[in-house]
């Protein structure tokens, strides 16, 4: 064979082997690796996360995916422990191979997680975890928070609380990030609004998360007699409670009561009719309070998917599916630096209207939702929500953090 027929050769070997290895290429997924609550009593909340995330994957794929590729979703159990979860986020990025993180159900666990993220490269939506401190002091250029935070979330709540003739206050939280920083927030916006209120130092409640006897704590605070009561548990912690206080007439002491994250649909339908009416009920997102085209059908498909209305967590995975979808076209690449700059000051569609991560910080500018519960939704078969208020994000996030440096 002649030095040319073999060059040829080489040369078709070669342009046949490209051909052949092309589509292939064209058609790895994109893998997105997500880290939830999928055991203990909170699981449902992962549950409800996995349901949102593979509504909007199923949508994007059926459309022909992004970039001509596929995205393909994994989860994992982060069991609300730190330590779980940064095990978990190095094993999918250098075994599995994703090329985007989402999740984090506990503060406390996003704490942990999020000065990891350097080493890990790979950026992080976190779609629950309220803390501050991951947009703020610990904040960096791979976490990005598309959920309500405790200071958007306790700043509207402190204006109705404001309005509600309550003076004397105290709390029941978890006793942790979650639960502390609520109240110390609650408490700095009710006393700018309320000057004269009366911030109480004893009595305050903080049992552990998980824990399974809420008497102790529901009696001390009824022992301190106070007229408003802002309560953060969460999940299967709140049902809990909410069950044992019924039991000792908690709710019916003429007390202001301000759920933080009552408004849960993983809470009201365990509870049921059991969740009184006349208390405030906050959540991240309200299903029946959104009148957008996007919102509509999300609400519409989930539920006839699902059997079920949607909670925030499945909202928040839904949206961040979106999110990370408008990041790579604008993109145009996965690469993690890119897709990074893309997110950072993004305006995009959502289900509560345009939303936008602000660059400073790479929180959402986004507003909680709170309520009055009324009587029985007999079609979702949870409590209703009277005099409903949707927050507008910018006006209830303060400026950045000077703490943060990206």
């Amino acid at each position: 064979m002649s030095r040319h027929s073999l060059t040829t050769l080489l040369a078709a070997i070669s342009t046949a082997s490209m051909l052949a290895s092309s589509p292939a290429q064209a058609e790895d997924p994109i893998r997105i690796g997500g880290i939830y609550l999928l055991s203990g009593s909170a699981a449902t909340y992962g549950e409800f996360a996995k349901q949102g995330a593979t509504l909007a994957i199923n949508e994007v794929n059926a459309k022909g995916g992004v970039l001509g590729r596929k995205l393909e979703l994994q989860l994992e159990d982060g069991q609300g422990k730190a330590a779980t979860a940064i095990q978990l986020a190095r094993k999918m990025v250098y075994q599995d191979k994703v090329d985007i993180l989402m999740g984090i159900d506990s503060s406390g666990v996003a704490q942990g997680l999020v000065p990891v993220l350097p080493d890990l490269g790979k950026p992080l939506m976190i779609t629950h975890a309220a803390t501050p401190a991951v947009t703020g002091k610990q904040c960096n250029k791979y976490a990005f928070r598309i959920s309500v935070n405790v200071t958007q979330m306790m700043s509207g709540g402190a204006q109705i609380a404001a309005k509600s003739g309550a003076t004397k206050w105290t709390t029941i939280g978890p006793d942790y990030a979650f639960g502390h920083e609520s109240w110390e927030y609650f408490s700095n916006y009710l006393k700018a609004a309320k000057p004269d209120v009366v911030l109480m130092n004893d009595h305050l409640a903080f049992p552990r998360f998980g824990a399974e006897d809420y008497t102790p704590f529901i009696d001390s605070v009824m022992q301190s007699k106070p007229d408003g009561v802002l309560i953060s548990l969460w999940g299967g912690d709140l049902v809990n409670f909410v069950r044992q206080a019924n039991e000792k007439g908690f709710f019916k002491q003429g007390y202001k009561v301000f759920m933080n994250v009552g408004a849960a649909t993983e809470v009201l339908t365990a509870l049921g009719d059991q969740m009184p009416e006349g208390v405030w009920l906050g959540t991240r997102y309200w299903y029946g309070s959104w009148d957008t085209p996007m919102n509509k059908h999300f609400v519409k498909t989930y539920k006839e998917t699902y059997k079920l209305p949607p909670s925030y967590n499945a909202e928040g995975a839904y949206t961040a599916i979106y999110a990370f979808k408008a990041a790579f076209e604008k993109a145009g690449s996965t690469d993690p630096d890119k897709v990074i700059d893309a997110l950072a000051g993004l305006t995009f569609q959502a289900p509560t209207g345009d939303l936008t991560f602000r660059k400073g910080d790479h929180q959402a500018l986004i507003g909680p939702t709170w309520g009055l519960t009324g009587p029985m939704n007999t079609e979702d078969k949870i409590r209703s929500l009277t005099q409903v208020q949707n927050f507008d994000g910018v006006k209830v996030t303060p400026p950045v953090d000077p703490a943060c440096k990206m």
